[in-house]
């Protein structure tokens, strides 16, 4: 088969002057370079294709792929991770992962969590606030957590965006709406153990390859699992497989919602501990991040003895049996 494969390569967009923070989803050359060589790996011929224009470009000079292996994150709007497979779509060329449905939904937290909620899975009390009135609808009790509704790799996130007053969430929303142009989701901050679950496959045949419990060494100026931290991770954490009853929690919870979103082949979902014990949903991530070294999933994978070929195995799997069912 030939695979095309679309991507936002981060170097790319800093020459355009974009800064570091603004192209943090975006991919290093090594991300490309470790799925083509799986990809060869695993038999599969290949072909690199680029951004969201690029792939406008060539489909429109008529080239075409059996399937494409999409990890495109997109720069612009609510349906910027939506917009490939959209545009794939609409040629009837299948891709892995996620729909648009899927992709623009969980790009925007709140909704997801409305979805979440209403499927019964545990997820903080919340509260979306686009303007300094909204403010006057949160009855959260305190201390809360303030995040860009919008945004991945721990973007627009720092050691502020706890809070536990009044006078501190003001204080946290106004300079997060300047500096982000976008809601803000303010939830009940949880206080409990922070894991990452992974998930592999689609729909009943879905399963979880493990996950790891990020824990913040004495450099951490907050708990929290920030942009800066997520960059800088070698210094400010370190990952541990968690014991097995609280993994089976995590996985059980991540399937739920894994299954209750239509996500699709791979991905992550994150999640926090109550002061009851009980483990909830934070969010997922329908796109993770697939650096053999330093990306979340394979991490936790090779943590849990899954090494990186068997992901990319599994996606293609996935993605190849659901479009011979078509």
């Amino acid at each position: 088969m030939k695979v095309g494969l679309t991507y936002d390569l981060r170097s790319d967009y800093l020459k355009e002057g974009y800064s570091d923070e603004e192209t943090a989803e975006f991919d290093k050359e090594s991300t490309v370079e470790d799925i083509e060589k799986a990809l060869h790996y695993l038999g599969y011929e290949t072909e690199r294709i680029g951004h969201f224009k690029a792939l406008v470009r060539r489909i429109s000079n008529g080239d075409r792929w059996d399937i494409v292996f999409n990890i495109c994150e997109g720069m612009f709007g609510i349906g910027r991770e939506a917009q490939v497979p959209a545009f794939l779509d609409a040629y009837n060329i299948p891709y892995t992962f996620s729909d648009p449905l899927v992709l623009a939904l969980t790009l925007h937290k709140g909704m997801t969590k409305h979805v979440i909620r209403d499927c019964g899975i545990p997820t903080p009390d919340f509260v979306i606030a686009e303007t300094e009135k909204d403010l006057h609808n949160v009855h959260l009790p305190y201390p809360l957590f303030v995040k860009p509704n919008s945004e991945g790799s721990g973007k627009g996130i720092g050691y502020n965006s706890k809070v536990n007053n009044p006078d501190e969430l003001r204080e946290t929303c106004i300079q997060q709406w300047e500096s982000t142009a976008q809601p803000l989701l303010i939830e009940a901050f949880l206080p409990g153990r922070e894991f990452t679950t992974g998930v592999l496959g689609t729909g009943e045949e879905s399963f979880s390859p493990g996950s790891m419990e990020v824990l913040f060494n004495s450099s951490a100026r907050e708990k929290i699992y920030s942009y800066d931290i997520k960059t800088n991770y070698e210094q400010y954490v370190s990952y541990a497989l968690p014991e097995k009853e609280i993994a089976e929690k995590c996985s059980e919870l991540a399937l739920k919602a894994w299954k209750a979103l239509g996500c699709r082949d791979a991905g992550r979902v994150d999640i926090r501990v109550d002061r009851n014990g009980i483990p909830n949903f934070i969010e997922v991530n329908p796109l993770a991040g697939l650096n053999e070294i330093t990306s979340d999933l394979p991490i936790l994978a090779r943590m849990n003895g899954y090494d990186y070929n068997f992901i990319i195995k599994t996606i293609m799997d996935s993605a190849i049996k659901r479009i011979r069912s078509i």
